[in-house]
This record gives C-alpha cells, structure tokens and sequence, in this order.
C-alpha cells in the first residue's frame, strides 16, 4: 500500500472537501482509535504506534507538514504491523485520494500586458478544447475587436 500523502492528511484535518472530506477525516480517525491488534514493534525494532498521538496532534494544528509527515509515518508503521489495519486503510485510502487537495493544486496567473484571445484557467479539462486563431503573423486584434472582450493584467 502506498503512504498516505501528507498532502491529503493536512487537507482533511482542515476541513478541506466539505462535507465528504469531514466523514473521510471521520473515518481515518475511528480506524485510527480502533484498539491495536498488531505486533507490537516495527522490523526495525522500534516500538509501534497506532496513531492516535499523531492523529490528535494534527488535529491540534492541520496546516503542520512535520505533524502530518509524522501521521503518515505512524499510519505506514501501524500497517505494516497490522495486516487488518493495513487493508482497511487501503480501503479508507483508495475513495479518499480522489480528494486532489493540496498536492498538485495548480496556480494561474496572467500579467504583464494586454491580451487579445482565449485564456483557460483551470486544473484539470477533459472532452477537448477548441480555439481558432488569427492567421500566422497577426499580431493585432480584428479590425473593431481592439477594447472589447476580456483584458488581464
């Protein structure tokens, strides 16, 4: 099983994917507090956690990347001790990466003078998008085109 993203654990933990995203932070959480049913050291030999310390301390600060690190480390060790935890984490995991909060958020930004023409701000299009465009080498607007429309700045 894969680590749960740091990224998914701040975003949870701060209320991030409005109602879905609090009962996928609700289920983490009561899988979390479950009682421990695994071996009770990681291969390393270190004690193993369930969680719970790293969970509420989270909770306590959501935007915290070293508590959400430790989160995702406490999460991998406990299952990596608990074949039950491990598979039912998968199960919370794999619904709950469809969030796409955080990590990957894409950012747009237009300056620097005027524009003339289609501008797409987005993260993710699907279906296909098309535009058509003046002939090769115009580098001005239509005739009567000059102000109207979108400008950004």
């Amino acid at each position: 099983m894969d680590p749960v993203s740091v990224g998914l654990l701040m975003a949870l933990a701060g209320g991030a994917g409005g109602e879905a995203g609090r009962q996928a932070w609700a289920g983490l959480s009561t899988l979390v507090r479950r009682p421990f049913r695994g071996v009770k050291e990681t291969s390393e030999g270190s004690p193993a956690t369930s969680g719970e310390g790293e969970l509420s301390w989270l909770e306590e600060a959501p935007a915290d990347q070293p508590r959400a690190q430790a989160l995702s480390q406490a999460l991998a060790a406990r299952a990596a001790a608990d074949g039950d935890f491990r598979s039912d984490l998968g199960q919370w995991h794999e619904p709950a990466m469809t969030f796409r909060v955080g990590e990957g958020r894409t950012t747009n930004h237009i300056s620097g003078g005027t524009f003339h023409g289609p501008a797409v701000l987005a993260e993710n299009i699907s279906g296909g998008l098309t535009f058509t465009t003046p002939a090769s080498g115009s580098t001005s607007p239509p005739d009567g085109e000059g102000d109207r429309g979108p400008h950004f700045q």
